[in-house]
């Protein structure tokens, strides 16, 4: 049995533990379970007493290899370093178990996903509307909003809608939408293509990384 401990790219993962072919995350948004065959995570890791198995494998504070040992044993060499012993791979054969501050841990990972909310902003998709007969100062002030719109990190939908006999000149009301991005290339790219549906040709602009 190989048990290995790294850290990962992913912020959103504190560390990593592999057992065999169990990997065990930490994530950010508290414990989780480890994922296995059945694809389960751990919400509610055994910790302590709760642990029932007569031997484990150890894993210390420091994340060293301290070998497979008697739970009791285990256990008391957790509470002589006051601190926990935390089952964090049940499927493994025997169960991997960590030596942590387990409730320094979950308030370590509730603070850093407030920290990771405050930071997230959901994208929001906003609508500019033109018309195939849309005279240059207009279309100059509809580009000038889509222009905000795309500096606060928002998607924006461009609709070119047409009536009537506006329909006979699709393609070549088509060139208003050609403008409407060119005019925006500095900041912007053009997520999907102009594209008919039905009495309208929508086009999606979102902000250049």
């Amino acid at each position: 049995m190989i048990c290995d401990q790294k850290s990962t790219g992913n912020p959103g993962i504190v560390s990593e533990f592999s057992v065999d072919s169990l990997t065990i995350h930490f994530f950010n948004c508290g414990v989780q379970r480890a994922s296995d065959e059945e694809g389960t995570t751990i919400s509610d890791l055994m910790i302590n007493e709760q642990i029932r198995d007569k031997e484990i494998r150890l894993i210390g504070e420091d994340g060293a290899q301290l070998g497979i040992m008697p739970t009791r044993e285990a256990l008391r060499m957790a509470r002589e370093a006051e601190l926990d012993l935390v089952k964090i791979a049940p499927g493994a054969k025997p169960p991997v178990c960590k030596i942590i501050d387990y409730g320094k841990f979950k308030y370590e990972q509730g603070r850093k996903e407030k920290e990771a909310k405050k930071k997230q902003r959901i994208i929001e998709i906003k609508e500019v509307r033109l018309s195939p007969n849309i005279e240059e100062n207009d279309l100059n002030t509809k580009i000038g909003a889509a222009r905000k719109f795309l500096s606060k990190g928002d998607k924006v939908k461009v609709t070119l809608r047409f009536r009537g006999r506006e329909m006979a000149h699709v393609q070549k009301s088509k060139q208003i939408l050609d403008v409407f991005a060119e005019k925006l290339s500095d900041i912007a790219t053009v997520e999907k293509m102009p594209k008919l549906e039905g009495r309208q040709m929508i086009m999606f602009l979102t902000e250049k990384r």
